[in-house]
């Protein structure tokens, strides 16, 4: 059986250097705010050549805290793509602030750049853009928006680790910029963890502040903040990490390439990439005829594979009593109900690639 994803392989390939960072974590005897944490924030800070990097224990923490970082609450409106996981809306919900959905492109599967003016009221307080599967948003048309509105832009990076827009790395264009480190992202902890970077001091020096319970000095609490922070164990993992994530980009998109070149199948549309962005193919997404019988039909033939995401968050049962319907946003819903992850993994064994490919070939 092709497994969709395997940790255990992740893992096995850098195995002995984890365990050593892991230990040396360990040893220290040092577990909250301490070196381990200090010295990954300015090593990912480096690599995508921003000023600072605030390490939090999940995006979705990120995503809650930045939004909070711009004072954004009840009565304001964030503008977020409706084909997104359920994580980039709740950053918004958790503040008390009211989502507004932009639809998807059709080939990117991306949030729709010409389409985000028109949902911009008074009410707007951001744009939040998200990376999805792994490509770069349009940054240049979000943030000739952004600009002209005079708008901050919270850049939800979970999937797009090392990925560029125009020769620009995702997450250093935006105001502040949310990662999700979950242990199957190009970035992955071994546990849940997350980080916002930015070049603004005084949002970096808010994250900060809210990330520990909103205090710089025990007991003095000047924010309402959250117990929010990347403990040290995870941080030795990801400075692992971090030294191979361009390898292992390359190995994705080196599977990538391979399923492009050899899948060739009608009723399978393959994943479309910008000319003028990067992908970290976290995700391979096709698009089906029927998903249920692709699904099927896959798992006979020896393969898993998943969805993502099949309900949009405008129709989660969370979201009910805000009215939205499937119909509300034709493309995203399209997507939701068509599309199917094929396995990739950066530990994926070359000959699970050819049988993927013969796989989709015979559907």
């Amino acid at each position: 059986m092709v497994e969709y994803t395997s940790l255990k392989r992740n893992y096995d390939m850098y195995a002995k250097e984890y365990e050593e960072a892991a230990l040396r974590a360990l040893r220290s005897g040092w577990y909250i705010l301490g070196p381990e944490l200090q010295s990954f924030e300015e090593k990912f800070a480096s690599y995508l050549n921003v000023k600072h990097c605030i390490g939090l224990n999940s995006g979705t923490d990120a995503l809650i805290l930045a939004v909070r970082a711009f004072d954004i609450g009840p009565g304001d409106e964030v503008i977020v793509p409706a084909g997104t996981y359920i994580a980039s809306v709740l950053g918004v919900t958790e503040n008390g602030a009211t989502p507004v959905y932009v639809d998807s492109l059709p080939d990117t599967l991306l949030i729709d750049p010409s389409k985000i003016e028109a949902a911009i009221t008074d009410r707007t307080k951001a744009i939040l853009p998200v990376h999805m599967y792994g490509q770069a948003c349009n940054m240049t048309e979000i943030l000739d928006i952004a600009k002209k509105h005079s708008l901050p832009v919270i850049e939800d990076c979970a999937q797009c680790h090392g990925s560029t827009w125009n020769g620009i790395k995702t997450g250093t264009e935006g105001t502040i910029s949310c990662f999700s480190f979950y242990p199957t992202k190009p970035l992955g902890a071994w546990g849940d963890a997350g980080a916002v970077v930015t070049n603004d001091d005084k949002l970096a020096d808010r994250m900060r502040l809210l990330r520990n319970y909103g205090s710089r000095v025990k007991y003095h609490n000047e924010s309402i903040g959250r117990n929010s922070r990347l403990d040290e164990i995870q941080a030795a993992m990801l400075s692992v990490g971090l030294t191979h994530i361009d390898e292992c980009n390359e190995k994705r998109n080196a599977f990538a390439a391979r399923y492009l070149s050899g899948i060739k199948n009608d009723k399978v549309k393959l994943p479309y990439c910008d000319p003028k962005a990067t992908h970290t193919y976290h995700l391979f997404p096709v698009l089906v005829d029927d998903q249920e019988k692709f699904i099927k039909y896959m798992e006979e033939k020896g393969v898993k594979t998943q969805v993502h995401y099949p309900i949009p968050p405008y129709v989660a049962e969370c979201y009910a009593d805000r009215g939205h319907k499937w119909e509300d946003f034709p493309n995203a819903s399209y997507i939701a109900r068509h599309e199917v992850s094929l396995p990739m993994y950066s530990g994926m064994p070359e000959e699970d690639i050819d049988t993927v490919i013969q796989a989709v070939n015979g559907y």
